[in-house]
């Protein structure tokens, strides 16, 4: 189990809370399915969002998103699939986001990526 206090949750709700206020409506936290977690599902108009929140205390070995490699985009794409199947989202365009987080002076500085990846 993930500590409560631990960069990655606080990461994700952050993400959670700036997608919130930019109007998207937020269907899932941590959504695992067929062996894929999903950080974030989210809606928005005509869009079903799938989200990877990456977090990081510094950029000084690379920012956060050069960390969603080939095999993490795959996974998450696989989920989606699985995910659009089982929740009847089939009406939906599909989108696959990042959120890149980090701590900065105590601060989040969040870059939110549309469309950082696709099928």
């Amino acid at each position: 189990m993930i500590p409560k206090n631990s960069l990655g949750v606080k990461g994700e709700l952050q993400a959670s809370k700036y997608l919130k206020k930019k109007g998207y409506l937020i269907v899932e936290n941590n959504c695992r399915i067929g062996g894929s977690e999903i950080d974030i599902v989210a809606t928005k108009g005509d869009f079903l969002i799938f989200v990877e929140v990456k977090s990081r205390r510094s950029t000084n070995t690379g920012f956060p998103e050069e960390f969603v490699d080939a095999r993490k985009t795959a996974k998450i794409i696989s989920g989606a699939k699985l995910y659009i199947a089982r929740k009847k989202y089939r009406e939906k365009l599909v989108r696959f986001d990042i959120i890149s987080v980090v701590l900065t002076d105590g601060k989040f500085v969040i870059d939110h990526i549309e469309n950082a990846f696709e099928e």
